[in-house]
């Protein structure tokens, strides 16, 4: 059975990518895309996704209102959030606080796949360095 992910971000090529490089991976596949946050959790209600992919900038509602909402409508879906700034350890926290499982800046395509993957082992996927996980 494969990974159904959903992708949600206001900028189409960044979702083009996302697309690529993730549905290179075996057993994942893009079962939506959103490009924003309100059409992200129209999307999750209906694809129910093992993972949804929220950028944090995204008009109508942004990523961490969003995966408030996603955690009450599809509660069974990981979320991982992506952003263009580096994950500071005051973003990693409201993300927390917000349903995310993870957080990954944009810059680093790899570090999508690894969170990815992290959060398939339901673990959480927040960079060490700069987040307490004790917090």
């Amino acid at each position: 059975m494969s990974t159904r992910i959903l992708i949600a971000d206001d900028d189409k090529a960044i979702r083009r990518l996302l697309r690529r490089i993730l549905e290179e991976q075996p057993g994942w596949e893009i079962c939506a895309e959103a490009e924003n946050g309100q059409e992200a959790l129209e999307k999750a209600q209906l694809y129910a996704p093992d993972l949804v992919i929220l950028d944090l900038a995204m008009p109508q509602m942004n990523g961490l209102q969003a995966a408030r909402e996603i955690c009450k409508h599809a509660p069974l879906s990981r979320m991982l959030l992506l952003t263009v700034q580096e994950v500071s350890p005051e973003l990693a926290k409201e993300a927390r606080k917000a349903g995310f499982q993870g957080a990954v800046s944009k810059h680093k395509g790899i570090e999508v796949v690894r969170g990815i993957e992290t959060l398939l082992r339901e673990e959480s996927f927040f960079n060490p360095c700069t987040y307490d996980l004790s917090a």
